[in-house]
């Protein structure tokens, strides 16, 4: 305990001390009729500038996981909200309101959602909810400048006109963008994306993915992807968490749960994407290859 705030020293997988460093998290939740336990005891860590892929079906606890540390667990009501999760060596879960959102603005940790038309303000345009994200300090540049700035890094085109539509002028995949921009506008040391394309058409899919591998390697930064696809965690992870009734099952390096899933469960979502997509473990280092030292747009 330091400064009254709890403090993190624990390490990743590969050595390095842990960005994020969650223990022993245990999120119950209270339904009309029943406690339902989402987050049963788990452990993860994220070293900076590390991918790592949260991955199960529908209800496995990972959105649950990742929305909790970030705090975003607004209406929720806990039947138990148990362990910790140290962003940065403060633990999220205690820090007053005021305390995190410094924490969020100096430290820097953002989120992209499944579907940005839910989160984006539909009677605001999109060029000034992206400066009311844009991170505090000494900049040469101009807000508008800063704001056009990011939608290029976000992969969009003709940004003058862009920042002046409103959200249901654009198509899906330019609001992901958006979301995308907004979220890199506090320059985040780690971007958590939940479901970041399962709402968009396969080639939109493959552009926004291809956008967050740049934008991962480009500013060294730390991502949690939150997915059901595994053919995504190829494409993109370092490391990944599988994650089933709300408990971590399996954890390993991408590569080697593809080529040896050791539970039955990551052996079974493997065989599922084996069958839907056979490039799946492939996809990874083809987007890694294209991609790495590009400074382009998707």
């Amino acid at each position: 305990m330091a400064n009254g705030i709890a403090r993190s020293g624990s390490r990743a997988a590969d050595g390095a001390t842990a960005l994020l460093d969650v223990r022993d998290l245990q999120v119950h939740l209270r339904t009309a009729d029943r406690v339902v336990r989402a987050v049963d005891g788990v452990d993860l860590q994220v070293a900076s500038g590390e991918c790592v892929g949260i991955v199960g079906e529908s209800g496995s606890g990972k959105s649950t996981l990742s929305r909790t540390v970030a705090r975003l667990m607004i209406n929720a009501e806990f039947a138990r909200l148990r362990g910790q999760a140290f962003f940065d060596g403060a633990d999220t879960l205690t820090l007053e309101p005021q305390a995190l959102r410094r924490l969020r603005r100096k430290a820097g940790f953002s989120m992209i959602f499944q579907d940005p038309l839910g989160y984006l303000n539909p009677t605001m345009r999109v060029g000034r909810q992206i400066r009311e994200a844009l991170s505090p300090g000494d900049h040469a540049a101009s807000e508008s400048e800063r704001v056009h700035a990011l939608l290029r890094e976000a992969g969009l085109r003709d940004v003058e006109s862009v920042a002046q539509r409103y959200p249901h002028e654009l198509s899906g995949g330019m609001r992901q963008r958006i979301m995308i921009a907004i979220a890199l506008a506090s320059e985040p040391r780690l971007l958590f994306a939940d479901e970041p394309t399962t709402a968009l058409d396969a080639t939109v899919q493959l552009q926004v993915l291809e956008t967050l591998h740049r934008l991962h390697l480009k500013r060294h930064m730390a991502m949690i992807i939150i997915t059901h696809d595994l053919g995504v965690v190829a494409a993109l992870c370092d490391r990944v968490y599988v994650m089933h009734a709300g408990k971590v099952v399996e954890t390993a390096g991408t590569l080697e749960l593809f080529d040896a899933p050791r539970s039955p469960y990551a052996a079974r979502l493997i065989e599922l994407t084996r069958h839907t997509r056979a490039d799946a473990p492939a996809r990874g280092r083809a987007l890694a290859q294209a991609t790495a030292g590009s400074g382009s747009a998707a």
